[in-house]
């Protein structure tokens, strides 16, 4: 269990930096993740880097280096929007980039995270930021998968969100974390609701005969079954562990 948070201080914050503000809290200000935030169980701040501009027109990019398409975000301005940003947040925080060629995220960082003081979220742009305020910034280079985005906000949205519901308080029935996908290192078994006929489909005859110990053997089979069949990566991890 995650400890209570008791104070203001100790709330969990997510501070995002991009250049379209306008796109938080969006999704997040819906939901489970909007009402949490209405409640003050967790804070969002959107962060304009073009703020950070120091001419007229607020460019935050400029032609890479060697030459090649598209436009690098520029490290000064970078910099300074993470300098701003991580003054304002807790000791301990981390400063993530979200970009294609990251780490992917799994379950068991999104854990960490949530456990942590927030995040501050770096939502690149264009072909990406000067690789020298990754590594000035050591930052943590984050993707959601094996594909591209047009920006990052809508990686940053989906990696809050994910960090949000595993806080205190935010999600209704604690046992529906425990059960989902990756918390054993499965994916998450079938569900099936009323009616209990449908389209000459009926619902498991295991499901409605009362019999909690076999329901349960039975959802670990199929959630077995299931990771087998389309995630061998989690299963050959899964087989290795038991």
């Amino acid at each position: 269990m995650q400890r209570m948070r008791t104070s203001n201080d100790m709330t969990w914050t997510a501070s995002v930096l991009t250049i379209f503000p306008s796109m938080f809290p969006g999704p997040l200000g819906t939901s489970l993740a909007g009402r949490a935030l209405e409640s003050g169980l967790w804070r969002l701040t959107a962060i304009d880097i073009r703020a950070f501009a120091t001419d007229r027109h607020q460019s935050v990019d400029d032609q890479p280096f060697g030459g090649g398409a598209g436009m690098v975000m520029r490290p000064d301005i970078v910099d300074a929007a993470l300098g701003s940003a991580l003054a304002q947040a807790p000791a301990g925080t981390p400063a993530i980039y979200l970009t294609p060629r990251g780490r992917t995220l799994d379950q068991g960082r999104v854990k960490q995270l949530a456990a942590g003081p927030g995040l501050v979220a770096l939502c690149g742009r264009f072909e990406g930021v000067d690789q020298r305020v990754i590594e000035a910034r050591g930052l943590e280079e984050v993707s959601l998968g094996d594909f591209v985005l047009s920006g990052g906000e809508p990686a940053a949205i989906a990696l809050i969100d994910a960090c949000v519901r595993l806080l205190p308080g935010v999600m209704g029935a604690e046992q529906s974390l425990s059960e989902e996908s990756f918390e054993a290192g499965l994916l998450e078994y079938p569900h099936y609701t009323r009616p209990q006929d449908w389209s000459g489909r009926a619902v498991p005859e295991i499901l409605v005969s009362g019999h909690h110990a076999n329901i349960a053997a039975w959802r670990r089979a199929e959630a077995e079954k299931i990771t087998r069949e389309r995630r061998p990566d989690l299963w050959a991890r899964y087989a290795k562990s038991h």
